[in-house]
């Protein structure tokens, strides 16, 4: 017991524990409902892995939750619960795209430009809750809930006003080719493109039969770079102390309101990043009108949890939500079942995650009790 109890005490092996019995209990109700559990995994597993089109898939759909998933996990390793970055991502998405539509300018200039109206966004949007947190002490969750239903009614707005509605549409104009952030981008639909990527099968089907970006590498780079920030920096110290204890971090000079700020500003510039990118690097590259949350943001909190807070984590942690998501279809195409299922697995994931934590101390507390009665 001792043994277990030692390898749990590791988050990383907790985590791998947790998919696995959320994969299994996702078993046990495929069996009840009917369904037979061996076929639907073997049917998930081909989902995910059994094409190059289908791993690129994964990778496109796992890189807005890896963002976000990044701007919970900033706030949660900082002691802030970031609920506001589905608003963060929504404004966010509506900055890039009117930058995109209303300016045209070489790519050189315009991804830059693009990407920063986003990234500048969600970090005014996140920076709102650290003030209305640091200057007026109103909770973040609360603040952050309002806000984005604020977004999602100001991005409708918008939609419908004249300069950006693409005719009798409920969306926008697509952004410019230049503001594009696609692999390969408009080569690949050339004739000598296509001809080459035809010749060699694996990049054929990933890059032919699915919008390949950037997006996954700057997840990538973004996760290194908030690791270094918490782990490397004074600021990241700073930071993390006023999470663990902001009592104690305020007792030896640090600035606590100045902090919460500006976690806030990177929590959503993060978000604002990722949904630049959103836009710019998957079709139709423009946004509509919204009757309800898409779920980037929201999606972003269990993939955090999952990761432990972890930066680097939450990219293995959101690869399993991408890959969950889109093998998922495979269950009812294969076996007919319920897409929902997903959803199940990944609450029951989420569900033995939380209570993993408390799994080391109990199986310590087991030999010592049995030690007492053999006294």
């Amino acid at each position: 017991m001792n043994k277990i109890a030692q390898i749990l005490k590791k988050s990383v092996f907790r985590t791998l524990a947790a998919i696995v019995l959320g994969l299994f209990v996702a078993g046990i109700i495929l069996a009840v409902a009917g369904y037979p559990p061996l076929r639907s995994m073997l049917a998930l597993g081909k989902g995910i892995f059994s094409s190059p089109k289908y791993v690129s898939n994964v990778l496109i759909k796992s890189t807005p939750i890896i963002f976000t998933g990044l701007s919970v996990a900033f706030a949660f390793k900082t002691g802030l619960f970031n609920i506001g970055v589905e608003g963060q991502f929504i404004v966010g998405c509506l900055a890039s795209t009117l930058v995109g539509i209303t300016l045209d300018l070489p790519p050189v200039i315009q991804v830059p430009l693009v990407l920063l109206a986003g990234l500048v966004a969600g970090a005014a949007y996140g920076g709102m809750i650290g003030v209305l947190k640091a200057k007026f002490g109103i909770h973040e969750v609360i603040s952050g809930i309002m806000l984005n239903w604020i977004a999602l009614y100001l991005s409708n707005y918008i939609c419908i006003l004249e300069p950006f509605r693409k005719g009798d549409s409920n969306g926008t104009y697509q952004v410019s080719e230049a503001s594009k952030t696609l692999i390969l981008g408009a080569w690949k639909n050339t004739d000598d493109g296509r001809n080459f990527l035809k010749g060699i099968p694996i990049l054929g089907e990933a890059f032919l039969k699915t919008d390949v970006n950037i997006g996954f590498l700057a997840a990538v780079i973004m996760a290194i770079l908030l690791a270094v920030l918490l782990k490397k920096t004074t600021k990241g110290f700073e930071l993390r102390a006023v999470g663990y204890n902001k009592y104690s971090a305020e007792a030896v000079g640090i600035d606590i309101k100045k902090n919460i700020i500006d976690v806030m500003l990177i929590s959503g510039a993060v978000a604002g990043l990722g949904a630049a990118l959103y836009i710019t690097g998957n079709t139709p590259h423009k946004i509509t009108v919204l009757s309800a949350f898409e779920g980037m943001g929201i999606n972003g909190l269990p993939v955090a949890l999952i990761a432990g807070s972890s930066p680097v984590g939450c990219i293995l942690s959101g690869l399993l939500f991408g890959g969950l998501m889109y093998g998922g279809q495979a269950l009812q195409y294969e076996v007919g079942a319920p897409t929902e299922i997903i959803n199940i697995v990944i609450g029951i994931i989420v569900f033995f995650v939380a209570i993993m934590k408390g799994v080391p101390r109990l199986l310590l507390k087991i030999p010592r009790r049995g030690g007492k009665h053999v006294k």
